[in-house]
């Protein structure tokens, strides 16, 4: 592996690191990388997934939830996978979002968001309150990001496919908290991922730097007075991490650096030729020594870098103030598209036809209050505002701007589909649901060999008797029913006359 490193690359962390620091760095890229996935504490606490997991894990020193696993395990090929009960992520990935502290009730943004690892971080942070903007603007990438956020089963989150500097009117100082996992050049990751080295041979390093001075002028604009940036890169190079700070804070005074003791330290002694310019103030180059590097050769993950960035009350930060919250939400998904009547109530208001708003409906809402009725013990979309978009009925978070002309792939929990006077529920909404918010059910264990038959997609035989549900209250066993493994919603199901037909999505099936 070493032998591949691109020369320019080699040259360039020998006159960074000096020779023996080098030889150090160098001899991690012959050692085995190591694995991690963190848990999803919207669907499970820590430690009841500690008790369950089939893995040998350890935790990993700087994620609350994250944790190593040992290489040949395969959580990807387990059905609490399929349950959203966990996220597979690279350790040191994990840093970025444990810095940024994000707590629930908060508006956040994850501004390069695909495929979602972080945004499904932040959003098991935000316990389903608050506010979460996912934003990436490479189309192809969002379908990923879209999916993540639905096995994670996140009910509070807009997914956009947008360019930053589109969003900034929209979004002018609303948000709370905002990370920047910035297109980079990928330096870190050619232990993990080879072909990164070709790339880095391909994309130059100013071509990237370019792009996350944008980014951090762009989240500036976005963010509240007081409210906190982190950015982030998986690279080494000085002119993507510590110059992109320096130069931030000279041209945005309001802002500081909230260091960090965790990790080795920023390097202000890189600011300086021929990798960077050196006309940075000394107040600059002495505060990115606040930030922070992790190295492949000191811990036990690949190499990133992190900056914490604060803004002052009054800052230059979102000039002009939060944006005005909207009555309803209005967007471009594909084409134009009016809102329905549920547009701007919340929860079963906009079921029962009560606080009229919005434009004229364009469908009818009752097969989705009927479907409530009949298969929902609580109100899961009570903190919600229902809108629809076409056929497509959407939970959307309640306190969101106008976004009116953007992009909008999803704003809000996919509910389900209403078509031909019915209600079809979407596996975004079983994904989202808890075993105790729906009226029938069906928990399979891990152990039986009908979960596993589930999630390839074949039809089940399951006894009345094995359907949960309340007498009281859902008499017939017939129809969808939420189903389960160990008790944690995978999919839908039809249930009739002791067969389960498989709802579960063909390009989610176990192969």
């Amino acid at each position: 592996m070493t032998k591949q490193l691109p020369p320019l690359f080699r040259d360039k962390m020998i006159d960074l690191l000096g020779e023996d620091e080098f030889e150090r760095f160098l001899a991690s890229y012959d050692q085995a990388r190591s694995y991690g996935l963190r848990v999803n504490t919207s669907k499970i606490t820590k430690a009841d997934f500690l008790d369950k997991s089939p893995f040998t894990l350890e935790p990993v020193p700087w994620a609350s939830e994250g944790f190593y696993y040992e290489e040949g395990e395969r959580p990807g090929k387990h059905p609490y996978y399929h349950a959203g009960l966990y996220y597979i992520q690279e350790p040191s990935a994990m840093a970025p979002v444990e810095l940024l502290q994000v707590q629930p009730g908060e508006k956040v943004l994850d501004l390069c968001a695909a495929p979602g690892g972080k945004s499904t971080q932040i959003a098991a942070k935000l316990q389903g309150e608050g506010v979460l903007v996912v934003n990436d603007n490479h189309s192809d990438r969002v379908k990923a990001l879209v999916k993540n956020l639905e096995l994670f089963g996140v009910r509070n989150a807009v997914v956009l496919n947008e360019r930053p500097e589109r969003m900034m009117n929209v979004f002018q100082g609303y948000f709370d908290k905002i990370l920047i996992d910035a297109p980079c050049s990928g330096e870190g990751m050619f232990r993990k991922e080879e072909d990164m080295m070709q790339q880095w041979e391909r994309h130059s390093v100013q071509e990237f730097a370019a792009m996350q001075r944008e980014l951090l002028g762009q989240a500036a604009q976005m963010l509240a007075p007081g409210g906190t940036i982190v950015y982030s890169t998986c690279t080494f190079s000085p002119e993507e991490n510590e110059a992109q700070i320096a130069e931030f804070l000279d041209k945005h005074p309001a802002f500081d650096v909230v260091p960090i003791d965790r990790f080795d330290h920023g390097q202000p002694d890189w600011l300086r030729a021929p990798w960077c310019e050196e006309n940075y103030s000394p107040q600059a180059r002495e505060a990115v020594a606040g930030t922070a590097r992790l190295w492949p050769h000191r811990l036990r993950g690949e190499g990133h870098y992190v900056a914490v960035l604060r803004s002052g009350v009054g800052a230059d930060a979102g000039v002009g103030g939060r944006a005005e919250v909207g009555e309803s939400v209005r967007a471009e998904v594909g084409e134009s598209v009016r809102a329905s009547a549920g547009a701007g109530r919340s929860g079963r208001d906009a079921l029962r036809g009560k606080g009229r708003a919005g434009t004229e409906s364009r469908v009818s809402l009752e097969p989705l209050q009927a479907f409530e009725d009949e298969l929902l013990r609580s109100e899961p979309f009570a903190a919600l505002r229902l809108v629809c978009y076409g056929e497509h009925a959407y939970a959307s978070p309640a306190g969101l701007p106008e976004l009116h002309g953007l992009k909008v792939v999803r704003p809000g929990w996919y509910i389900g589909a209403l078509h031909r006077g019915r209600f079809e529920p979407s596996h975004a909404l079983a994904m989202g649901l808890r075993l105790r918010e729906a009226k029938r059910a069906l928990s399979l264990a891990s152990s039986d060999e009908r979960a596993l038959r589930y999630l390839k997609g074949e039809t089940l035989e399951v006894a009345e008797s094995e359907i949960i549900r309340d007498p009281e209250v859902t008499k017939a066993a017939k129809g969808y029913c939420l189903v389960c493994i160990d008790e944690h919603p995978v999919g839908w199901g039809k249930w009739i006359d002791g067969m389960l037909k498989n709802e579960y999505p063909p390009g989610w099936r176990w192969t």
